[in-house]
């Protein structure tokens, strides 16, 4: 069997791929995902890693409103409204938006998405609009949505220059998103726009408490860590889509969303994860404040006090290789936080649920999004990774980019296009 069978064998099973993938991401709730979360399932299948995947699935649901919206247009478009679809089947056009934009992130895979979006059509019920029309509403939409964000160089070669001396070694890897401080939001006016003022200044008692927490309780050894605190920060070294579209799915599923608003939701979702991903790249590269495995082992220069150098402390797991400061997690989840609030909170929705692929067999759940962005936080400090204060600002700046592009996404219009 090939190294792609596997994935082939649930692309052509709609039904199967959804029940999988509803038992990974919401464990919860029963299966009734519209094929506006069927498709952000199957998108999270062959996405991207992280930043790079979350901006995929921001140009795969974009495609699906856009489509869905041309039919019988409640909202203004993000980028396109086609005219003339009104007969359409916006099933049928969801789906071949989906699965059009797929094929061009992915050409290697396009005979796999052609077989996918055969396999589901045959699943539509009948009566439900002209399918045809619909299949050629949404590869119209996927390719102008496509073409919007190709040259925004989200794969860019690395150009980053490491802070160094003449002749100083200086460790040779390839920083994750260098180029992403660069890129054209979707929605934010800017990359900078939520950028936060700087992290602690280090002679202040504030660094001093950050820095002696990671370092009793990011340790790869600590003995102050519990095991629970142990297994949460294992659970949270997911990330990308995995991490946090399960829950925008668990929200359309309980709200019973009509198909274009749920197809407005995944988008604008998608879409602030991608516009967050990009402003704390921003605020990153621009401070370059250094991870706590590096301040740790250099404890001695910082010329605070209150400090202690630790010449061999690592964390608990590999450091990923971008600046600290802010917390990029937390900032996503500060910004899935905002989304629902502006949404209405959780409502009739008691709680959210998800599992991870990092710490297997376990299930979290969270009655309030408080509890949800908090266990985030502190999962990232328990990890090594970041400080406390970095944490917190970017739980606050997540929630700032979530009320804008809530705000600020594909907004009600009464303008009718004619059909």
């Amino acid at each position: 069997m090939s190294t792609h069978e596997p994935l082939r064998w649930w692309l052509r099973r709609p039904a199967l791929l959804l029940v999988a993938l509803a038992a990974v991401g919401s464990p919860a709730l029963p299966c009734h995902a519209d094929v506006i979360t069927d498709w952000d399932a199957r998108a999270i299948v062959v996405a991207g890693p992280a930043a790079l995947g979350e901006r995929e699935l921001a140009i795969v649901d974009i495609a699906m409103f856009d489509a869905v919206n041309s039919i019988a247009p409640r909202y203004r478009a993000y980028l396109v409204r086609e005219n003339g679809f009104s007969a359409a089947s916006a099933e049928a056009a969801a789906a071949s938006a989906a699965a059009s934009a797929l094929e061009r992130l992915h050409p290697e895979r396009a005979a796999e998405f052609k077989a996918a979006l055969d396999d589901y059509v045959k699943t539509l019920p009948a009566g439900h609009g002209d399918i045809a029309k619909g299949l050629q509403l949404g590869e119209l939409v996927a390719q102008q949505v496509f073409d919007s964000r190709a040259a925004d160089d989200a794969n860019g070669a690395d150009a980053y220059r490491p802070r160094t001396q003449p002749g100083v070694y200086v460790p040779t890897v390839t920083m994750v998103a260098a180029t992403w401080p660069k890129l054209r939001p979707f929605v934010l006016e800017r990359p900078d726009q939520f950028r936060p003022g700087p992290p602690a200044a280090l002679a202040s008692p504030e660094w001093a408490s950050d820095y002696n927490e990671v370092k009793a309780y990011g340790s790869r050894d600590s003995v102050l860590r519990t095991p629970e605190q142990t297994e949460t920060a294992r659970f949270w070294l997911m990330t990308g889509p995995p991490a946090y579209h399960p829950i925008a799915r668990q929200f359309v599923t309980a709200r019973r969303m009509t198909l274009v608003d749920s197809a407005r939701f995944m988008a604008s979702f998608a879409v602030a994860l991608t516009d967050a991903y990009i402003a704390v790249f921003d605020a990153k590269y621009h401070y370059e404040f250094w991870r706590p495995i590096t301040a740790i082992r250099n404890g001695d220069t910082d010329g605070n006090p209150a400090t202690g150098i630790d010449p061999s402390w690592q964390p608990l797991d590999a450091t990923p290789l971008h600046p600290e400061y802010p917390c990029a997690h937390c900032i996503q989840s500060g910004t899935v936080a905002a989304l629902i609030e502006a949404n209405g909170g959780l409502r009739d929705l008691q709680e959210i649920s998800l599992t991870s692929s990092m710490a297997p067999g376990v299930t979290h759940h969270w009655s309030s999004l408080d509890a949800f962005t908090n266990e985030v936080a502190n999962a990232r400090v328990w990890a090594g990774f970041h400080y406390r204060s970095s944490a917190r600002v970017g739980t606050a700046m997540g929630r700032e980019v979530g009320r804008y592009v809530a705000a600020h996404f594909a907004p009600l219009d009464d303008v009718r296009s004619t059909p």
